[in-house]
Parts: structure tokens; C-alpha cells; sequence
């Protein structure tokens, strides 16, 4: 079996993988407390990973300026993007939850875009997040009935808000890449990012009645240590080294439609005609969104040779 054929296997398992995890947090988060559950579930997989990483390869990188990097990144894409996640899944769909979670690029982009001087507004970018706007709207078309009950809405506003923070810590891994056992790194981030959930519990859980040893919750906990954290990150990892990244990211598009039809199998959420309408514009959105990002940065890329050189320029024209 050729390393392609492994690395589309592996995509095969992330997309299947990541996109029923959703169904496995609202499960957990609906015996135990939600910041409490995923700080366990992420700190207890950040061991795991970092031994791993440290039995394949001995480096690892233990300076200071390195684990404060690590500690920031699992803060902004662990503690507060899963860790909202799993507040919000207390209250709103699984299903739901995945198709808003599936924006992060058209924050990622948003966020570039007023941070960075480089990256320009461009007319398909426009297209794209309107979709996107348009996208929301649809999910909650039969649902304006639950938008005037103050949990529902802050259930919405924790997963947008988690949404944000993941693109944020996104994009300050993406700039900052350690090349240096890039594993035990990602075992460091959800280490420190369970290990903050953990610490903010106490005052953001709610601890009343929740049983220590309910089997569903456990058996919830060990699906997304085992596979949603180490072996799916691990999956990613090797199919990013191997396939191109416009098609190991491809699961962005998928793992929202899983979600909705798990959600509706398993745990009776709604599916009607408007979820369906809601992940094809969203995918659409973001689809446009990477298009017009991409076209902007050959255009960006372009400029640069021609002003590197001139003479080659002139004699393309």
C-alpha cells in the first residue's frame, strides 16, 4: 500500500471521525458538566499524544518561549474553542453546533483581513461571507420560536464565540510552526488547554446531580480521547504531510453534513430541508472564501516576481 493510499485512508477516518464527535460531546456534556468533561477528555489526550510523540522521536522543544506558545495556542483553540463547544452542546443541537462550527475559515479569513496589512478585501471574499450570513439565517429557519429564550441564544453565542477563538489560535499556530516535533507540540496544546478548562470549571459548571460513573457519558469520554483527539490529530497530521492541503482540508466540508445525519439517527435532532439548504450554502461560502484567498495571494505572489524582476516581466508582456 502506497503512502497516498494511507493518506487517503486517513482522510477517510478524519471525516467520518471528526464528524460524529459532535454527537459524542452533546452525549457527555449532557451527564456531566461541560467544561469539567472536556477538560478531562483534552488533558488526559495531551499526555497520551506527548508520550507517543516522545516513543517516536526523542526532541522535543522545552524552552520557555516555546511552551508559552504552545500554552497560548491550546488556550485559544482548546479551552475556549472546544471548551465553549461543549457549553453550547448542552444546550443547542449537535447537528446545529457543527454547521455553525463549520464557519471557522470565514472567521479565519474575516480575522486576516483586519489584521493583516497584506490581505485585501476581494469581490468572490464578499460573496463567500455573505453566503455564509445567509447560511446561519437557514439553520435557524424554523427555529425563531427558541431565539427569544436567553439560553438558546447564549448556547449560539458560546459556539460562535468558540468558533472565533479557533480560528484566532489557528491562525497564531500557523505562524508560529515549531519544526521540532511538531506532535509533542500538539500534545502540549491540549494538555494546557484541558488543563485551563479544568481550573475555569469551578466557575462556569454547574455541578448539581451529575453522576460520577454514568456509562454513556464515560464511554463518550473514552471515543473522543482515543479517536477524536490522538488518533484523528495523528490522521490529519500524516495526510497533511502527504496530500495536497486543498484536499486535506477537505473535511471541513464533510464532517458538518455527518454531524446533522448522526445527530438525527442517533439522538432524534431535527433534519428538515433548511439544515440541507444551510450546509450547502455554508460549504459553498466557504468554498468562495478559500478561492478568493488563494487567487489573492497568487496575485500578491505575482507582483512580488515582477518587481524581483522586471526584465522577465516585460518580456511576458
Amino acid at each position: 500500500m502506497t503512502r497516498t493510499t494511507k493518506a487517503y485512508i486517513a482522510l477517510v477516518f478524519i471525516c467520518i471521525v471528526w464528524g460524529t464527535t459532535y454527537m459524542a460531546i452533546r452525549v457527555g456534556v449532557t451527564h456531566y458538566p461541560a467544561f469539567l468533561f472536556a477538560g478531562v477528555r483534552q488533558t488526559i489526550a495531551g499526555i497520551i499524544l506527548m508520550m507517543v510523540a516522545l516513543m517516536a522521536s526523542k526532541e522535543k522543544d522545552l524552552s520557555r518561549r516555546n511552551i508559552m506558545r504552545q500554552m497560548l495556542v491550546g488556550f485559544l483553540m482548546l479551552t475556549f474553542g472546544n471548551g465553549f463547544v461543549s457549553y453550547g452542546e448542552k444546550i443547542i443541537p449537535s447537528g446545529i453546533a457543527a454547521l455553525l462550527c463549520s464557519m471557522m475559515p470565514l472567521f479565519a479569513v474575516a480575522i486576516n483581513l483586519l489584521s493583516s496589512k497584506r490581505d485585501h478585501f476581494n469581490a468572490t471574499i464578499g460573496l463567500g461571507l455573505v453566503l455564509g450570513v445567509c447560511g446561519v439565517g437557514l439553520i435557524f429557519k424554523h427555529d425563531v420560536a427558541k431565539m427569544t429564550s436567553p439560553a438558546y441564544l447564549g448556547g449560539i453565542c458560546a459556539i460562535l464565540f468558540a468558533t472565533a477563538s479557533w480560528a484566532v489560535g489557528s491562525i497564531v499556530n500557523k505562524k508560529h510552526k515549531d519544526p521540532v516535533n511538531p506532535f509533542f507540540n500538539s500534545g502540549l496544546q491540549l494538555f494546557f488547554g484541558g488543563l485551563f478548562m479544568l481550573l475555569m470549571s469551578p466557575g462556569i459548571d454547574d455541578y448539581k446531580g451529575f453522576e460520577l460513573w454514568n456509562t454513556d457519558g464515560l464511554l463518550a469520554m473514552c471515543y473522543l480521547i482515543v479517536f477524536g483527539s490522538v488518533l484523528a490529530y495523528a490522521a490529519y497530521m500524516y495526510s497533511l504531510s502527504v496530500l495536497p492541503i486543498g484536499i486535506a482540508t477537505i473535511y471541513a466540508y464533510i464532517n458538518p453534513l455527518i454531524a446533522v445525519i448522526v445527530g438525527y439517527i442517533f439522538m432524534k435532532e431535527q433534519m428538515n430541508l433548511f439544515t440541507g439548504l444551510a450546509f450547502a450554502t455554508i460549504a459553498v461560502s466557504v468554498y468562495l472564501v478559500n478561492v478568493g484567498y488563494r487567487k489573492q495571494h497568487k496575485a500578491i505572489a505575482l507582483s512580488q516576481t515582477e518587481a524581483a524582476f522586471p526584465e522577465s516581466a516585460a518580456i511576458e508582456s
